[in-house]
């Protein structure tokens, strides 16, 4: 029971600090892991839980889609591409598709492979660093 406590505290704080990027990033993984876990449990045919899962992934791409700016023409794209996730992963939970799953994880896990790069990116632009591969 401490160490669920204690979990939770470090979760809790970990958001509380977080940067807005990193908090996209953490968005990122929680869908991420929502499609696998929901991936699982039809597998296993617990479609209930299957369920669970998918909603806080769609509820996770749902945030994402609402916190653009739709000022810049990337986050019309994105606002594109998080309605397909949203549409794709609806179909997946009515027809219990986890070939669907495989492809929205695929796309939302590229999305964060690119996000995590830019932020390091960033970093390195900010500290004024020049990368090894540069020099």
């Amino acid at each position: 029971m401490a160490l669920n406590k204690a979990v939770y505290q470090y979760q809790q704080n970990s958001i509380m600090t977080a940067t807005p990027e990193e908090l996209t990033l953490m968005l990122y993984n929680g869908c991420i892991k929502g499609i696998k876990m929901t991936k699982i449990a039809i597998e296993d045919n617990d479609y209930e839980k299957g369920n669970y899962y998918i909603c806080k992934a769609q509820a996770i791409i749902r945030e994402l889609r609402a916190t653009l700016d739709m000022k810049y023409e990337i986050s019309k794209n994105l606002y594109d591409l998080y309605t397909y996730f949203l549409d794709r992963l609806i179909e997946a939970n009515v027809k219990k598709d986890t070939q669907i799953l495989d492809e929205v994880v695929g796309f939302v896990t590229e999305l964060r492979d690119t996000w995590a790069e830019a932020m390091k990116d960033a970093r390195i632009k900010q500290s004024g660093k020049i990368p090894a591969k540069e020099v």
